[in-house]
């Protein structure tokens, strides 16, 4: 989402750091530059007064333009402040000390609500509560049964009768809960293409009939500053507590996220960054401006690490890395836990000092097609043949590429990397390297090149 914004600001800062020393002059051109790559994400124009109008005061001091490095203290500031625009801490969801807690999603069509909704509940429920969704959006074509089905999915309750109105669903939900020993209701609600009076009045008497520990307002990121707008409308109307923005892995230019906090005073609680009813993650502000600025996102990388891979799994392969019975099921069993991370490229991003500008020169090397063509050509295998490597002569690769659509170069390739690939770690285990899992030359890799 932020990669336009990241490229401008990190060509901005290479400028100042090839400088070496800063003088206030220097600062003041390149915080223009901020301003400009700043106005283009679509971030408030007076967010970016402000904003910058913090950063210039900090950056001019003595202890900046005097250090060894003055850029990097530049980076610094910007970092900082920008942390403190997004909010400074992370907004966790508030339970109620009473269960049921009941958290109102809200917002104009099309926005997400519904797959925020599921999302957002097995969320919950991996936190270990038990959650049940209410679907109110009775308008919509389809909105109910779209949220049935992922509540299916996701194996959380969803409460809906034909023939009641929101209100009344509302209230069929809180009671049913009780009886369902359920300490979450999440109520989906409806939404309209544009603010109106009749959705506000729906809204409000619905809350009346059963008052809402959270209001969340999920707005979407690609519509910039309209979102800030809607969050302000919602706001005069709803005691709205928090912002879920979603479609944050899209080519949004960032604006909203930038600028919903400051001119609502509205924290940003979640974030959703795919479809998937697992990518809704909370929004932590300091992470985000580290990403933003190209630093990567190390903690976030660990945690989506601890919560994907299979840590059973994982130690069984490697303590086979190395030795001779290390064959293609092993090397398939990993490329799989590497899939759950999700697209290499997202992986990358998390990766300090990957940012647009050197993911754009190893876009070849981070093909996740590539990566299918791999286990394409594994599976393409004989059991006997991704047991035991060594019997796969030349009949046995060409029948390999054409069972899996790939050319005899390619399987060549692979079974190269393989092997060379067992040899350095037999080596490192040797060596008594502590490192387990060594970089993997993916320019080895069919079509990673």
């Amino acid at each position: 989402m932020f990669d336009n914004l990241t490229e401008k600001l990190q060509n901005t800062f290479k400028r100042m750091r090839n400088k070496g020393r800063l003088t206030e002059d220097d600062v003041r051109e390149g915080l223009r530059d901020v301003r400009m790559a700043l106005l283009e994400a679509d971030v408030n124009f007076k967010v970016v007064k402000d904003f910058l109008s913090r950063v210039e005061q900090e950056a001019i001091g003595q202890d900046i333009l005097e250090s060894l490095t003055p850029a990097q203290g530049v980076v610094r500031i910007v970092r900082d402040q920008l942390t403190e625009l997004m909010g400074n801490h992370v907004e966790r969801i508030k339970m109620a000390s009473n269960p049921p807690t009941v958290i109102y999603l809200v917002g104009l069509q099309g926005s997400g609500k519904t797959t925020s909704t599921a999302k957002l509940a097995k969320m919950l429920k991996q936190q270990g509560r038990q959650p049940l969704m209410v679907a109110t959006d009775i308008y919509r074509p389809a909105a109910v049964d779209q949220l049935q089905a992922l509540g299916q999915q996701i194996g959380v309750p969803v409460i809906y009768e034909d023939g009641l109105s929101p209100v009344q669903l509302v209230r069929e939900g809180w009671q049913r809960s009780r009886q369902m020993a359920k300490d979450v209701i999440l109520v989906d609600t409806a939404g309209r293409l544009h603010i109106d009076n009749a959705l506000m009045d729906e809204l409000v008497q619905m809350q009346k009939e059963v008052p809402a520990h959270e209001t969340l307002l999920v707005v979407d990121a690609m519509t910039g500053q309209d979102a800030v707008r809607v969050a302000k409308a919602f706001k005069e109307t709803l005691p709205v507590t928090g912002v879920i923005l979603t479609k944050l892995d899209g080519d949004a230019r960032g604006g909203a996220a930038l600028s919903i906090r400051a001119v609502t005073e509205l924290p940003i609680k979640l974030i959703a960054t795919g479809e998937k009813v697992d990518a809704l993650e909370p929004f932590q502000p300091d992470r985000m401006a580290s990403r933003i600025l190209g630093m990567g996102d190390v903690l976030t990388l660990i945690e989506k690490a601890e919560q994907s891979l299979d840590k059973d799994e994982i130690e069984t392969h490697a303590k086979r890395i190395g030795t001779k019975d290390f064959n293609f099921e092993d090397f398939q069993a990993m490329l799989k836990q590497v899939k759950k991370l999700g697209p290499l490229s997202k992986v990358m991003e998390l990766l300090p000092g990957m940012g647009p500008l050197n993911l754009n020169k190893l876009k070849d090397q981070v093909d996740d097609k590539g990566l299918d063509r791999v286990e394409a050509i594994i599976n393409s295998m004989t059991v006997l043949e991704r047991r035991k490597p060594d019997i796969i002569d030349g009949s046995r690769r060409l029948r390999i590429a054409k069972g899996s659509g790939t050319s005899v170069q390619e399987v060549n390739r692979l079974v190269k990397q393989f092997y060379e690939m067992r040899k350095v770690m037999k080596q490192m285990k040797g060596s008594g390297h502590k490192r387990k899992f060594p970089k993997l030359p993916f320019k080895d890799f069919p079509d990673l090149r």
